[in-house]
């Protein structure tokens, strides 16, 4: 997702940015640990889109001039606020069999995703931060345990990533409408087109019948049972 700002090089990327550390400012109580709850509370509520900030600076009860401090731009603020929401999904013991665990914090991670709307939006930003390289590593580690290495290793990572991340998008899409009115509209339109999709109309796809946590979990199962026979 576009964050209303244009790509650049890799000076535009808090991770890969090279800066001295700031000093902690004195007689102050803000943080950047606050700065980010903050940040997330604001975009659970309005959106990446209508973050600004201003407003996150009249959130925190604080001067624009004191939020610049901690952090540059908001795009370093929507780095940090999607790193720190996927550090919500938990790491499983490192001891589980592989499959256990990548079910685990696959299911986990697709939980973050859709605990904050605004996140599946951004992960076109680099995913570089400590909590979403520690549960990449995670993944690559229970792969490896189960056999794979080089570009099997390298497609089954992305693979993987790939399904958890398309799957949060589209369900996050249509769970912004919470509307079950919605939901029987669109499955009118696909049965009154049923000449012209007439699987699509008649498999039960749009009845409702499984919810999107049955077929993620579903979905998934299939997705490691061949990756993981074929190891």
């Amino acid at each position: 997702m576009s964050t209303g700002e244009p790509a650049t090089g890799s000076g535009d990327v808090l991770w890969l940015r090279e800066e001295p550390p700031r000093p902690p400012r004195r007689s102050t109580p803000l943080t950047l640990e606050r700065i980010i709850d903050a940040a997330i509370a604001e975009l659970d509520a309005h959106g990446a889109e209508r973050l600004t900030m201003r407003k996150l600076a009249e959130r925190l009860e604080v001067t624009s001039t004191a939020l610049y401090w901690h952090v540059s731009t908001k795009r370093d603020l929507l780095d940090l606020a999607l790193d720190h929401a996927v550090g919500e999904a938990p790491l499983p013991a490192p001891d589980l069999d592989p499959r256990s665990g990548l079910r685990a914090v696959l299911l986990g991670w697709r939980a973050a995703m859709l605990a904050h709307p605004w996140l599946p939006g951004l992960l076109g930003r680099p995913l570089l931060g400590p909590n979403v390289l520690a549960r990449t590593e995670f993944i690559q580690a229970m792969l490896v345990r189960s056999g794979l290495s080089g570009v099997d290793l390298a497609s089954a990572t992305r693979l993987l990533a790939n399904f958890v991340i398309g799957a949060a998008m589209a369900d996050a899409t249509w769970r912004q409408f919470d509307d079950p009115a919605v939901f029987a509209k669109a499955r009118a339109h696909i049965l009154g087109l049923g000449e012209r999709y007439p699987t699509l109309s008649t498999s039960g796809f749009t009845d409702g019948e499984w919810s999107d946590d049955e077929l993620f979990g579903l979905g998934l199962d299939r997705v490691l049972d061949q990756l993981l026979s074929a190891s």
